[in-house]
């Protein structure tokens, strides 16, 4: 009989799980204190570093915020994509993930999101996306930011009927981080005009498809658009990760 090594856990790390399964099981709420350092030291029974270098981990998760002169304990936070975001961001800029893989994440992303909008949305979300639509239909006129704001309103609305805020805060990130990448593509396209007209189009198509409780549909248009707008920066030997989606 073989075991295999087990690895040893210092101190701070069994500090960090307590306090994030508190956090993640309610008994700590976000806006609620921590103890004090002196407080955490003798709940825990250990040493000033170890708990020095707990609440370091769970400020940079962004778990927790500690104000320089505070006599108070960490005041807990409520769970934020911004953490998740400069995450994704960092990996993608650091070639550990690349255009291609995120757009392919995106279009299974956007293609459940749709398929279940359509399935799931109320009156409310209707009136909510009919409203990002026209101020898209206004942006075209008034300038590439103005539309921008009005198609990321637009997704969001399309995540919020989903009733799952997880994918809320993931298409949120995924959208911001393949937009970061390719941004200065977009600023400099030949006709951008055309290409928020061609935006808008793809927009109502979806809406229709929504509001006509068709979820193949929306989902089938949600990862083409995809693919027709964002796989041209993609190199072309690496396409062949988003085709299969467009079955």
């Amino acid at each position: 009989m073989e075991f295999e090594p087990v690895a040893p856990v210092r101190a701070y790390q069994r500090v960090v799980e307590q306090i994030e399964e508190a956090v993640f099981s309610g008994r700590i709420k976000p806006g609620d204190r921590l103890p004090s350092e002196r407080e955490l030291m003798v709940q825990f029974d250990v040493g000033r570093s170890t708990v020095r270098e707990a609440l370091r981990v769970l400020q940079a998760a962004e778990m927790i915020r500690s104000r320089p002169g505070d006599p108070r304990g960490p005041e807990v936070l409520a769970a934020s994509p911004a953490a998740l975001h400069r995450s994704m961001h960092r990996l993608a800029r650091a070639d550990h993930l690349g255009l291609s893989e995120l757009l392919q994440f995106r279009m299974i992303l956007d293609g459940s999101a749709h398929l279940l909008a359509a399935r799931l949305r109320t009156e409310d979300h209707l009136a909510e996306l009919t409203t990002a639509l026209e101020a898209m239909r206004a942006g075209v006129s008034r300038g590439f930011a103005e539309f921008s704001h009005a198609d990321v309103a637009f997704h969001e609305a399309i995540a919020r009927a989903t009733g799952n805020p997880l994918l809320v805060i993931s298409g949120e990130v995924v959208r911001g981080v393949v937009l970061e990448l390719i941004e200065d593509k977009l600023e400099h396209a030949d006709d951008r005009t055309a290409l928020m007209r061609n935006w808008l189009a793809h927009h109502e198509e979806v809406l229709g498809a929504i509001r006509g409780s068709d979820g193949e549909r929306a989902a089938r248009l949600a990862k083409q658009a995809l693919y027709d707008n964002y796989a041209e920066y993609v190199p072309a030997e690496q396409r062949r990760l988003l085709q299969p989606l467009l079955a």
